[in-house]
């Protein structure tokens, strides 16, 4: 079983990839965060949006919780156009919705799209090879 102990298994592809990393605070109120974890789960997830995110070209997303904080890595194919893809992610079926109904536990403007909630991390350090 992955924990944060025991750490995450990574994917392999055949081809090269790249990552992005952003972040989002949620509301500092447990109850809200615990239900943005539910609403996140295997049980209750839509599975329209997780098929909007593969169908853009995002290859992994995986979302991390610290406190009241979010980190999101992305993963991509090293051609994935950042801009396009979230302009195209914004079109597609439910995912207005999903933005809606996620917005009550997020620190964002109301309205406001998954590109413009949440914002792209600058890296700052990596183990050089």
């Amino acid at each position: 079983m992955e924990t944060k102990a025991s750490g995450y298994k990574s994917n392999k592809y055949d081809f090269p990839t790249k990552k992005y990393c952003q972040t989002l605070d949620l509301k500092d109120d447990p109850k809200l965060i615990e239900e943005y974890i539910k609403r996140h789960s295997k049980e209750e997830h839509w599975p329209v949006i997780r098929e909007g995110i593969r169908e853009v070209g995002i290859l992994e997303m995986e979302i991390y919780l610290f406190g009241n904080c979010l980190f999101m890595i992305v993963e991509t194919p090293l051609d994935f156009d950042w801009d396009d893809a979230f302009s195209r992610l914004a079109t597609l079926p439910k995912q207005a919705e999903w933005e809606e109904y996620m917005s009550v536990f997020q620190n964002a403007e109301k309205g406001a799209s998954s590109s413009e909630k949440w914002q792209l991390m600058d890296r700052i350090f990596k183990l050089y090879e």
